[in-house]
């Protein structure tokens, strides 16, 4: 089992969601970089369990401890080594699961992949708890890009059927970028905050989940980042995005609205403004021919509803291979969409820096 991704910067994940902790090494760090450790924590708590109605009851303080690869506030160019310790486990909630696959869940393939032997305890290793070091590597990647001027910060864009505004795809400034980079309930409508918690209250009180969309923008990119084919900015991003178990589609740009358009619609015409080359409009999402063009880069992931829902579900018996129901137990997050986004923006700086 191998949860590693980068090739100039790589980050190593491992961990289990009730084991003794989780964390990540990540190699490749320039020597002699600050990093500023209360923004580390700043990131952290928006993802944490346990703060938010709309989240898991699961209460953990998510405080990483660094082991090695920094002295002081400095990068020491040595791997940069995280622990986070797990401390509110029940894992008896999960004593029904040895045999039964949970639906929409990686228990059954997990356990014919490593012929049952795999950690079922709050899904193990494939658990959304993994994306807490995902979270803290993204931190620190992205302090590294900010200092070249390049900003990442994501909303809510849809939940079920309630949406919000969607970024300008060609005109975002500073202080959106700042203020949703921050935000523990990223909208950039913020009035639009009471028809979505209503979404997400609906489907916990039906004993269900909902799911939704989060999208991202990367302003500062420069021109040029990128290869053709394999190599391309939209492979990179979308790889390191399908890291995050519950994320099933990603576009760029127009996404699959460019379907329907004519060519005449889709292109977006060259323009010169302040003395560098733009775009009018921002189908492309800053991207063309996997290499950006200094647009704005713009994406959006389609986040799936969390598959643990305490209805009866039919399921199997992979012991006496037979059908049986299955209720589940354990503290779910109704809807897992609001802490998906800092998830989102941590492995786009990921992603990004491997290409810089």
């Amino acid at each position: 089992m191998s949860s590693t991704y980068g090739e100039k910067i790589k980050i190593s994940v491992f961990g289990e969601s009730h084991g003794g902790g989780i964390g990540v090494v990540i190699d490749g760090l320039p020597a002699g970089e600050k990093i500023d450790t209360e923004k580390i924590l700043a990131q952290m708590a928006r993802r944490a369990p346990g703060k938010d109605k709309t989240a898991t009851p699961r209460k953990e303080s998510d405080l990483p401890e660094m082991l090695s690869g920094i002295l002081g506030d400095t990068l020491t160019g040595a791997p940069l080594c995280a622990v986070i310790k797990n401390t509110n486990t029940r894992s008896s909630d999960y004593g029904n699961l040895l045999a039964v696959p949970r639906p929409g869940h990686s228990d059954y393939t997990a356990y014919v992949k490593y012929n049952g032997a795999n950690d079922i305890r709050g899904g193990g290793h494939f658990s959304g708890r993994l994306t807490a070091p995902l979270v803290f590597a993204g931190a620190v990647c992205r302090q590294l890009l900010e200092k070249r001027g390049i900003k990442i910060a994501a909303h809510i864009e849809r939940v079920g059927s309630v949406t919000d505004d969607r970024f300008d795809p060609v005109h975002i400034g500073d202080e959106l970028m700042d203020r949703l980079a921050l935000s523990p309930f990223a909208l950039i409508n913020e009035d639009a905050e009471e028809a979505v918690r209503a979404e997400i209250e609906a489907a916990r009180l039906a004993c269900d989940s909902v799911g939704g969309v989060v999208e991202c923008a990367v302003t500062g990119m420069p021109a040029g980042i990128g290869e053709p084919m394999f190599d391309g900015v939209e492979g990179a991003v979308a790889k390191a995005l399908f890291g995050i178990p519950a994320v099933k589609g990603v576009e760029f740009g127009a996404g699959f609205e460019l379907a329907k358009m004519r060519g005449s619609q889709s292109n977006d015409p060259f323009g010169i403004r302040d003395g560098r080359v733009v775009t009018e409009t921002n189908n492309c999402g800053g991207i063309l021919g996997g290499i950006t063009n200094g647009m704005p880069l713009i994406f959006r992931a389609a986040i799936k509803p969390t598959p643990s829902i305490s209805q009866p579900q039919r399921s199997v018996d992979l012991q006496k291979l037979e059908n049986t129901q299955l209720e589940i137990h354990g503290r779910h997050d109704p809807c897992i969409v609001p802490r998906a986004v800092p998830v989102t923006e941590a492995v786009a700086a990921i992603a990004l820096i491997n290409l810089m």
